[in-house]
């Protein structure tokens, strides 16, 4: 069948995530040609018209990534039902809509991906990429050496099995130190929970790398697009083409 599924479809044009687009699909707020769409397996064709929540959504384009600096203090969501400041409210204007590619918690700070296609997304968030991300990491306790260099083999916390993960000491005042710890699983408040175990009171956190993507002088809360050229050069498998002006080149 010609066309692409609806949910993709609506994930690739950066309306939500294919998910959010499902159980819109399921409320009815989303019609295809003027038809109210029933079921997430509508296909949608080249020319079709397809509206959520009476607005036109324009076609995908190309998949596009921006790089974010999060300050702490904002929510990695589209909404929060506990009415806290959300990292996609406070976004510079002139962005498309984005969704985010993984999230950091509400008192992390650094490099957040962004991305105008939620397949994409959904792509690079995937531990089978192996991508890692990395942080500095300062924590209020002494850190042991022999205890960072364990959590390389892997650790049970509470009962959740993390994968290997690099851990070191950068430097130390007082009772504070600075490490810098990579992983490459990234669950869900990983890095606290890792160092809670050994002892250690995470009081900042910023992530400084995910994949390829560095967070280098980006300000706090600015924006800044990867090149279409780079983004092909790190990202082969997904099909970016080339803006016009690469082309007439």
């Amino acid at each position: 069948m010609a066309g692409e599924r609806i949910a993709k479809w609506l994930a690739h044009a950066g309306v939500a995530s294919r998910r959010d687009a499902e159980r819109m699909i399921a409320e009815g707020r989303v019609r295809l040609n003027n038809e109210t769409v029933t079921h997430p397996a509508s296909f949608v064709a080249e020319g079709d018209l397809v509206v959520v929540n009476g607005a036109v959504v324009t076609p995908p384009g190309r998949a596009r990534l921006w790089r974010y600096h999060k300050p702490e203090g904002l929510v990695t969501t589209h909404r929060d039902p506990q009415g806290r400041p959300t990292v996609f409210e406070r976004l510079p204007p002139g962005l498309p809509r984005v969704v985010s590619i993984g999230r950091l918690d509400l008192n992390s700070e650094g490099l957040l991906l962004l991305t105008n296609d939620g397949g994409l997304a959904r792509q690079l968030e995937l531990p089978a990429n192996g991508w890692l991300r990395r942080y500095r990491v300062r924590v209020f306790g002494s850190p042991q050496p022999q205890d960072l260099a364990a959590l390389a083999r892997g650790v049970t916390v509470e009962g959740i099995k993390y994968g290997p993960i690099e851990a070191g000491l950068d430097s130390r005042s007082g009772d504070n130190s600075w490490l810098t710890v990579a992983l490459r699983e990234g669950r869900n408040r990983e890095v606290r929970r890792v160092m809670a175990h050994l002892g250690l009171n995470v009081s900042r956190l910023i992530r400084i790398a995910y994949g390829p993507f560095q967070l280098g002088l980006l300000p706090r809360g600015a924006v800044e697009e990867v090149p279409a050229k780079v983004l092909r050069e790190q990202l082969p498998k997904v099909a970016t083409p080339p803006p016009a002006e690469d082309q007439a080149r």
